[in-house]
């Protein structure tokens, strides 16, 4: 196993002195140097092809004992130091103060075709940003990472990857719910790979300190490796720098309302500063379309990240982020245009994403009214976000709408008189606003599955790989796996798949009820 590392994450960057692994406040460090937990019987479950071709591994790699050893913490890379970041955050909008890599060890930075990959495993032991945890993860929160990601990626959402997913042969103790019920489950170590892991935290852990002289140092080497287009740095660099990742937060988010994601934990220490999906937890898709879910137990009474308010919370997170980088450029009124400029971008790309969504292409007057009635209509009874999308791309007229739509009603047979008439009445003006379009119904309908999925990674599904895997059985896992690589194709050897969310899961945790619990 051969890999091209080219470590500079952990060599430009100050490091914290002390190398005891101890849970403490660390100051003036991007990293604290730490080891990965030896494990007790790892076995490797899955690895993604595509990631073993992007860092220039063979197939073959993922089935030798160095693999194994080295993406489940039982061995260190040569000439390699793991390490762990130190960030802080807001979670829930209130400051939360120093929090890092608590279960995350980076091992290394791999440089493949010219591109920059950091190597990070998730739930490889305790570091010094622990706080009172274990480091640890488990198998069902480790399948959900790992399929996501990759699922996201295939989706053309921006997004961490996934190299490998792999059982530690541990027993690791979890209290799923936080109600008092805790019970030991099976340990298990992702291996997840981005161009790079750097959050809004890590910048905000500075100024939070009052300590400009690392934040300058950080936001430095940042614009180095990660935006070098833009330039040496200089207050102008800063501003553009700035404005860069609100355009990238901003399109990642428009990608997770267009496919129906919520996040469930947008707080700013999992917020990439690439404009990356970032820290897989309580996540979920859409079932009904409902801009009031939130898939977060925790977050249930407020909603503050339900699906609705992502837009706006990514504006907040960019306002703190604003702040905290602001003692380098002194001049509030440049980040404030940034962020007045997301406002008027979001409407602009959001209403150009619904169009794309509903197969409009021409500019008429009464679109956004078109939209809006149409999301009114979705919210009258449960009607399933995924299916309800791609099966619009069969629409022809208002006559045979029911006969296209109807499977997408959860319950379409006891459908209310008013609702169908609200229905009948969007569907004629639909009709009619396709009269404008130049297109025939053949290229619409192809367009339109460009970007409406079939198959998205619904909770259930995961739930039901968690259970397989908890009885040993990792075969849905694959097969999931392999299904998510093209969710814009028919696949109709996946069918079963393509179908509302099962009555037993409504209420199922796991299905409709997330922790942040791994």
């Amino acid at each position: 196993m051969k890999l091209n590392i080219k470590d500079k994450f952990n060599k430009e960057l100050p490091a914290d002195p002390v190398l005891e692994n101890s849970r403490r406040q660390v100051s003036e460090a991007c990293f604290s140097y730490v080891t990965p937990k030896q494990t007790a019987s790892p076995r490797l479950l899955h690895a993604s092809p595509e990631m073993l071709e992007n860092l220039g591994l063979l197939k073959g790699d993922a089935h030798s004992q160095d693999f194994l050893n080295v993406f489940t913490g039982n061995q260190v890379l040569p000439d390699t130091k793991p390490y762990a970041m130190c960030y802080g955050g807001h979670q829930f909008g209130n400051w939360a103060g120093q929090l890092g890599d608590g279960r995350a060890i980076n091992l290394c930075e791999v440089e493949h075709q010219n591109k920059n990959w950091a190597l990070q495993l998730k739930g490889a032991g305790e570091t010094p940003y622990s706080r009172n945890a274990d480091g640890l993860a488990v198998l069902r929160s480790s399948i959900r990472e790992y399929l996501c990601s990759e699922a996201m990626f295939h989706l053309g959402v921006p997004t961490t990857r996934a190299l490998s997913l792999a059982l530690s042969g541990d027993q690791v103790l979890r209290d799923v719910m936080y109600d008092g019920n805790s019970a030991y489950e099976k340990g298990a170590i992702v291996c997840r790979t981005a161009e790079s892991f750097l959050r809004f935290g890590n910048y905000q852990i500075f100024a939070a300190r009052h300590d400009d002289k690392n934040l300058k140092v950080l936001v430095d080497y940042t614009i180095k490796h990660h935006f070098s287009h833009l330039g040496t740095p200089s207050k102008d660099t800063y501003i553009a720098f700035f404005k860069e990742v609100s355009n990238r937060t901003l399109n990642m988010i428009i990608h997770w309302q267009r496919v129906g994601f919520v996040h469930g934990v947008m707080n700013t220490d999992n917020m990439s500063i690439l404009g990356l999906t970032i820290d897989y937890g309580p996540y979920g898709w859409l079932e009904g379309f409902d801009f009031g879910w939130t898939p977060n137990t925790t977050d249930r009474q407020h909603k503050r990240y339900r699906y609705g308010n992502q837009p706006n919370i990514g504006l907040w997170n960019l306002l703190q982020l604003a702040n905290a980088i602001y003692p380098l450029i002194e001049e509030a009124e440049p980040l404030e245009a940034i962020l007045n400029q997301y406002k008027t971008d979001f409407e602009r790309k959001s209403f150009e994403m619904m169009k794309a969504k509903l197969g409009l292409c021409q500019d008429v007057d009464n679109d956004k009214y078109l939209i809006k009635d149409l999301e009114e209509n979705l919210q009258l009874v449960e009607t399933d976000m995924t299916i309800f999308f791609r099966k619009l791309s069969d629409f022809k007229d208002e006559e045979t709408s029911f006969q296209v739509l109807k499977d997408a009603f959860y319950d379409f047979e006891n459908m209310p008189n008013d609702v169908k008439e609200k229905w009948k009445m969007w569907f004629l003006q639909y009709e009619v606003r396709l009269q404008h379009e130049s297109e025939v119904h053949v290229e619409r309908k192809k367009k339109m599955n460009y970007v409406n999925p079939k198959y998205v990674l619904r909770n259930y599904m995961a739930q039901l790989a968690i259970d397989d895997a908890d009885k040993g059985n990792y075969e849905l896992i694959d097969e999931l796996f392999q299904m998510l690589k093209k969710p814009y194709d028919e696949q109709p050897e996946y069918e079963k798949w393509f179908a509302k969310r099962p009555e037993w899961a409504r209420h199922k945790v796991g299905c409709s009820m997330l922790s942040c619990s791994s």
